[in-house]
């Protein structure tokens, strides 16, 4: 790995730890200069390499997470893919299977029978020809960990000193309240905004908006996620893993998954298949080696369907696009 680009990801794994920490702690950790480190972020971010995104974790907010799967005429994909992309309420919408599918994530308020609208809607849509969908019921590994978590590229210390200070801690009582909405929405367009430029957004004075805030983390509530292209962590191969398990096993299965370096997102769902992974790889020829090394030793494991990501529409976590 070339020195600058070891930089780039070790800058990369210190935001994921904490996406507001100041470019002089990070500087200090790295042993490099907080001019460096700006710089270097600067430089990514301008050319749409990552970007730090404030978000809400949806479980606790009474969000059901349902990945769901499009079968499509060749023609009629991508603008259902478009379509799912500009809802408010989905997420990581890609084309897969050589262009004839999409997936995707949709959220929907826990409790309300509310997932008919899309349900209803979508098999009426020209060129759609079935849609299937599975509840998300755990997530061993996603969400505020992410898979440069994995990189290997910071020492433990450097990790304890980055990470913020509530880490590990057991989350305190709060909530997301109604007038949190422009605080939020600004953070997930860029987690780094400035505290003056929040203050301007929201109304409150900076003193408010730096409580707020940390309120928000030491509830759990807020985390920060770093999207980035796959290049720079060297990848070209993403793909999505349906996995059947005996229930017996499909914890340990799940958690063991949760380990392995390839797997960026895991979780059990309902349906036949009751596992899936996003799985990422620097090539084809290694994400062979994956399902036919780490994979196919996982216990209690019956039946395995992977396909390519062909073109990723809309994706939190990851960049479809500067």
């Amino acid at each position: 790995m070339a020195e600058n680009n070891a930089l780039d990801i070790q800058l990369l794994y210190a935001l994921q730890l904490d996406g507001r920490a100041p470019f002089s702690l990070i500087g200090e950790v790295l042993g490099v200069s907080d001019q460096t480190i700006a710089r270097r972020y600067n430089r990514l971010r301008s050319a749409g390499l990552l970007r730090v995104r404030g978000l809400i974790e949806p479980d606790l907010i009474g969000l059901t997470s349902w990945i769901i799967r499009v079968q499509c005429t060749p023609n009629a994909a991508a603008p259902v893919a478009e379509a799912l992309a500009r809802r408010s309420d989905t997420a990581f919408v890609s084309l897969i299977s050589g262009g004839t599918e999409v997936t995707g994530v949709i959220r929907t308020r826990a409790g309300e029978d509310d997932t008919h609208l899309l349900l209803d809607a979508l098999p009426r849509s020209r060129g759609v020809n079935g849609i299937t969908a599975q509840c998300v019921l755990h997530t061993y590994f996603g969400g505020a960990l992410s898979l440069v978590n994995k990189s290997g590229t910071l020492t433990p210390d450097q990790v304890a000193a980055l990470q913020p200070r509530a880490a590990g801690q057991a989350p305190k009582p709060g909530r997301v309240a109604a007038e949190d909405g422009s605080l939020l929405t600004v953070l997930e367009l860029d987690g780094r905004t400035t505290y003056s430029d929040l203050a301007a957004a929201t109304g409150w004075s900076q003193t408010t908006v730096r409580r707020r805030i940390a309120d928000l983390r030491a509830s759990g509530m807020l985390y920060f996620d770093v999207d980035f292209r796959p290049s720079l962590l060297d990848i070209t191969a993403r793909a999505m893993v349906w996995l059947t398990v005996s229930p017996a096993q499909l914890d340990s299965t799940g958690q063991t998954m949760a380990g392995h370096p390839e797997t960026a997102y895991v979780a059990a769902t309902t349906g036949t298949a009751n596992l899936y992974a996003a799985v990422l790889c620097p090539s084809t020829e290694a994400l062979y080696t994956y399902l036919t090394g780490s994979l196919a030793q996982l216990p209690g494991l019956q039946q395995v369907e992977t396909i390519l990501a062909m073109r990723t529409v809309k994706l939190t976590g990851l960049l479809s696009r500067p």
